[in-house]
């Protein structure tokens, strides 16, 4: 193998890493304009000129404008570690209180760390079917998760006449993005603070903290 051989899978990996790099400068600078502006006001034309490409690197990364917002709502979900979470159910998988303490702490870093995109997506999503949809997406993953956690208890764990559905729906009550900019913004409470009182309501919510919910991790 000569020289020029052995530099081309260097320079292949190269060009790839600098994709990326471009990816991700695009999505920041989109982030911070949709954020400030708002979607509207917002073009795909601004987004190249503030991450420093041409219009049409926009276009190839991202197709449309709405492909970029929706790249943008999907990216939260991986912002707030998703192998972490799942690493830390399958670690608590016999102790419902501390599977429901690892679900709370995603959702802080999920809100945490891009609370504004969701929120950002979730108000033009009222004018933008395409950015509805992916809204909607989101919070159906995050129900489809609950659901697969709340099956793989045992009997006797959930509040007695409590169906799982019906858990979903108080667990959606207790940690959105909603109670969290409340609490954070209004109230002046730290991130920490919201996520501990989290995990504290939803056990004494969810749980039969009578029963065999409440001898399996009491936080």
């Amino acid at each position: 193998m000569n020289a020029a051989q052995e530099r081309r899978p260097y320079e292949s990996l190269r060009r790839t890493t600098q994709a990326m790099e471009t990816r991700a400068e695009i999505a920041r600078a989109a982030r911070r304009l949709f954020v400030s502006q708002g979607w509207t006001a917002t073009t795909v034309r601004d987004v190249a000129r503030e991450a420093g490409v041409s219009v049409p690197t926009v276009y190839a990364a991202y197709g449309n404008k709405n492909g970029l917002a929706g790249a943008l709502a999907e990216s939260a979900d991986l912002s707030a570690d998703i192998p972490q979470m799942l690493g830390e159910l399958e670690a608590a998988a016999a102790d419902p209180a501390q599977q429901l303490a690892a679900m709370a702490a995603y959702d802080r870093r999920l809100f945490e760390r891009a609370g504004d995109v969701i929120m950002l997506v979730r108000e033009a999503g009222r004018t933008v079917p395409e950015l509805a949809a992916a809204y909607s997406d989101g919070r159906e993953r995050g129900d489809e998760t609950r659901i697969q956690v709340f099956s793989s208890w045992p009997d006797g764990v959930l509040e007695p006449g409590l169906d799982i559905r019906s858990a979903v729906d108080i667990y959606a009550a207790i940690c959105n993005v909603d109670v969290y900019t409340t609490l954070t913004g209004e109230r002046g409470w730290a991130p920490d603070q919201v996520e501990q009182w989290w995990s504290r309501a939803l056990v004494r919510e969810l749980l039969d903290n009578q029963g065999s919910g409440g001898t399996t991790g009491r936080l």
